[in-house]
């Protein structure tokens, strides 16, 4: 039964956590074999499969070096890269001893370097895997980092719990609002450290390209909220260099076009946006003057803003997302100071309630589920730029550091995408 449980948990976007495992490293070879051979087997590369064939057979050497050549048949060597074949599976010690381990790592080096040969040399290891639908990835875009607005952008992988840079953006934006519509990740507005932008950017995560033939929003914004409700881009408040703005406009993908909808009752800039049950909800900011702690909704029937529940706390430039069926409100900056605290709205109650506070103070912190876990990425502290993460555990109520990115964001903004495979991009 242990055996069957291993076998179906290989099989889940958690193949690397699995081989690392003690049940795993006592697998029989006929086992291992099955596993490894299987066309359904779900890893981010076939890297991953070579590294847990080696730590197999290195964990009882004696016993199983000598079936490693039976076991590394299975291994699709053709589909690694070439610096890996060469660097690390051609050079290891086991594999430059054995004839048949060599054998196979010539067939390799032959399918990679004779691309027009390839359709004569098809069979099992070179055919691609087919992995079960991948999870979602978290995007970190724009900010501030070291006195400037940055256009750098990285992408966090749950499966391999790794970020790693991908396009920049045309332009350096702070005060970004990030949004996810049709698989696409949009970038509104922002300050790129001289002047306030109207422009848009969208980014497209299976060509790892940027364009910027979106229109622009009708007035300059940073420091804005964006969501997506009903197939629409919702841009929210911010301010334009001039004044604090209440003006709010949604952009239609399929005429690339924005339109003015109702204006919200407070003018905000630095405010959190989340939508929830068909509404969409303008939580905190500021309205030029001093932080709030109201927050409002937007009914898309009526075209109409409601005031509902206030917040606990005044917050300006914080995090918000949706967790649970409920809108989390962190982080940001009240009258005097940035803020680690935290509460959510319950909306059949129409009720804040506190959470536990997170473990760093972070204003213009990114706040996002990735997986079916609540994420805070960056900010700044007070004193400092963050680069670290920290990730909402309900049952032990508690927020744990999660790692961090490359580069410290401060005013970035944070999108989720679902990756509907599992392609090994070089990017």
């Amino acid at each position: 039964k242990s055996d069957h449980r291993l076998f179906s948990l290989l099989f889940l976007p958690n193949f690397k956590q699995v081989m690392e495992s003690e049940e795993f490293m006592l697998l029989p070879a006929n086992q291992l074999i099955d596993i490894i051979s299987s066309d359904e087997l779900n890893v981010r590369s076939e890297e991953q499969v070579f590294n847990a064939v080696m730590a197999w057979v290195k964990y009882s050497i004696q016993e199983r070096r000598p079936q490693l050549p039976q076991v590394l048949q299975h291994v699709r060597l053709p589909l690694l890269s070439p610096k890996f074949l060469v660097g690390t599976v051609g050079s290891d010690p086991l594999i430059k001893s054995d004839e048949e381990c060599r054998d196979l790592v010539d067939e390799a080096k032959n399918y990679l370097l004779l691309p027009q040969e390839r359709p004569l040399m098809q069979g099992p290891r070179t055919r691609p895997r087919k992995p079960i639908r991948c999870g979602e990835v978290l995007f970190a875009v724009g900010g501030w980092c070291s006195g400037d607005a940055i256009s750098s952008v990285e992408r966090y992988d749950p499966q391999t719990n790794e970020w790693r840079m991908v396009a920049s953006m045309s332009k350096r934006r702070c005060g970004v609002g990030v949004s996810v519509l049709d698989d696409l990740l949009y970038a509104v507005g922002g300050h790129d450290g001289s002047s306030y932008l109207n422009s848009v950017e969208r980014y497209d995560p299976k060509t790892n390209q940027w364009s910027s033939d979106v229109a622009p929003t009708s007035t300059c914004r940073t420091s804005v909220g964006v969501a997506v409700l009903g197939g629409f881009l919702y841009a929210v408040g911010g301010q334009d260099g001039v004044s604090c703005l209440n003006i709010v406009e949604r952009y239609d993908p399929k005429e690339n076009k924005w339109t003015r909808v109702a204006s919200m009752s407070t003018r905000r800039l630095g405010v959190a946006v989340a939508v929830l049950g068909g509404f969409l909800y303008a939580v905190g900011g500021s309205d030029g003057t001093s932080p709030l702690n109201t927050v409002e909704r937007y009914n898309p029937q009526e075209n109409r803003w409601h005031t509902i529940a206030p917040m606990g706390t005044r917050r300006k430039h914080l995090g918000c997302a949706v967790y649970q069926d409920m809108i989390y409100a962190v982080g940001g900056r009240d009258d005097t100071t940035e803020l680690s605290s935290a509460e959510r709205y319950n909306p059949r109650t129409n009720q804040w309630s506190p959470v536990v506070a997170m473990t760093s103070r972070r204003s213009g912190v990114g706040l996002a589920v990735v997986n079916g876990q609540l994420m805070a990425v960056g900010g700044f502290d007070g004193t400092t730029y963050l680069k670290t993460i920290e990730v909402f555990d309900p049952d032990a109520n508690t927020w744990r550091l999660y790692g961090g990115m490359n580069y410290r964001r401060l005013g970035g903004g944070v999108g989720v995408i679902k990756m509907t495979h599992c392609e090994s991009h070089i990017w």
